[in-house]
C-alpha cells in the first residue's frame, strides 16, 4: 500500500505540477501567494522536475511488481498490481491532483525536494540533455480573441470576479486598435463647418450658439482644404467684430490631419500627445472627408452612447 500511495503520489504531482504553467505562479507570486512561492522553487526547472517525478513513478511500479511477484503466484500479483495501480495509483490521484493542483503541490513541496534530491545523479543527465535539445518552457501566450473569451467566461461564471460594465469596457479595449478611422468618423456631408472667410457677424454668432458644437472645422475657400479648427470657447464675451473672420480664430498648430486607414490606438495616441480631442479626415488628395473625436474613440472602448458637448 505504502508504494501505491506513493505512486499516486507521483502520478497525481507530475499532473498537478505540469498543469499550472509559470507565468501563471509569477503573476501569483506578484499578488503575494505563498502558496505559488513555494511551487515555483521546485517547478522553475521543469525537465529536472518531469525526470524526478517519472523516475519515482517507475521506480514504484518496479518495486511494487517484484515484491507482489514474490510473495504470490504471477497471475495473483499481476491480477492486485494492477487494479492497485488503476485505482489508487492512477484514476483517484488524477482526478484529485488537477483540480487542487496549487494547494496540494505547495503542501508536498517538501517530499518533492527531497525527491530531487534522492534521484538528481539520474535525473539530472536527462534533464540537461532535454535542456539542450528542447530549450526553456515557452511561454504560455493568448491572442485577443482567447483573451475575450477568457473575459466572457469570467463574467458568465466568475460569481462576480467581472461584473458585466468591467467586460463591456475591457473588450473594447481589446478590439478597439484593429478598428480604423473610416469606421468611426463623421462624414464630412454631416460635419458643421464654417468658411474661413465667414465675417463674425450677429447671425454667425447665433449660429455657432445654436449649433451648440465646442470644435468647429475651419475650410478654405474651395471648402475641400481644412486650415483649422475653431474652438468656439475662444468667442466667448466677444460680439460681432468688424472685418474679424473665422480664420482669425481657428487654431491650426494642434491641428492633426489623418487618413481613413489609420488605427484608432495610433489616432489616441496622437490626440493625447497633441492635447486635442478632434482629428481632420482626408483622403489620399488631402481634400476634406470628415472628423474623428476623442469621444468617437472612447465610445468603441466604453461601447457605450456617451451623452457629452457636442463636438
Amino acid at each position: 500500500m505504502i508504494l501505491v500511495v506513493l505512486s499516486g503520489t507521483f502520478a497525481g504531482l507530475t499532473l498537478a505540477l505540469f498543469g499550472i504553467k509559470l507565468p501563471t505562479l509569477e503573476r501569483k507570486i506578484k499578488l503575494g501567494n505563498e502558496q505559488a512561492k513555494k511551487v515555483y522553487a521546485i517547478r522553475k526547472k521543469g525537465n529536472l522536475l518531469l525526470c524526478t517525478l517519472l523516475l519515482g513513478n517507475v521506480a514504484s511500479y518496479t518495486v511494487m511488481a517484484v515484491f507482489m511477484g514474490s510473495i504470490t503466484s504471477g497471475v495473483i500479483a499481476s491480477f492486485v498490481a494492477t487494479s492497485l495501480i488503476f485505482v489508487f495509483g492512477e484514476i483517484i490521484p488524477q482526478a484529485v491532483f488537477p483540480r487542487y493542483a496549487l494547494p496540494i503541490a505547495a503542501k508536498l513541496s517538501w517530499l518533492v525536494r527531497i525527491l530531487l534530491i534522492v534521484f538528481y545523479p539520474v535525473a539530472a543527465p536527462i534533464a540537461w540533455v532535454l535542456d539542450k535539445i528542447l530549450g526553456k518552457e515557452p511561454p504560455l501566450l493568448w491572442s485577443k480573441q482567447e483573451l475575450g473569451e477568457i473575459i466572457k467566461y469570467h463574467e458568465d461564471v466568475g460569481d462576480g470576479i467581472i461584473d458585466k460594465d468591467e467586460e463591456r469596457i475591457i473588450l473594447g479595449a481589446l478590439s478597439f486598435s484593429e478598428i480604423t478611422v473610416a469606421d468611426i468618423m463623421i462624414p464630412n456631408e454631416k460635419v458643421f463647418f464654417l468658411e474661413a472667410k465667414t465675417i463674425l457677424s450677429k447671425k454667425v454668432f447665433e449660429t455657432i450658439k445654436e449649433k451648440g458644437f465646442s470644435r468647429v472645422p475651419v475650410l478654405s475657400q474651395n471648402r475641400k482644404n481644412v486650415i483649422g479648427i475653431l474652438l468656439t470657447k475662444n468667442l466667448i464675451g466677444l460680439t460681432a467684430i468688424h472685418n474679424q473672420t473665422i480664420g482669425d480664430f481657428c487654431d491650426s498648430d494642434r491641428m492633426i490631419v489623418i487618413n481613413e486607414s489609420k488605427k484608432l490606438d495610433d489616432l489616441l495616441n496622437l490626440m493625447v500627445y497633441q492635447k486635442t480631442h478632434m482629428a481632420i479626415v482626408v483622403d489620399e488628395f488631402k481634400n476634406f472627408k470628415g472628423v474623428a473625436t476623442m469621444e468617437d474613440i472612447m465610445e468603441e472602448i466604453l461601447r457605450t452612447e456617451l451623452e457629452d458637448q457636442k463636438t
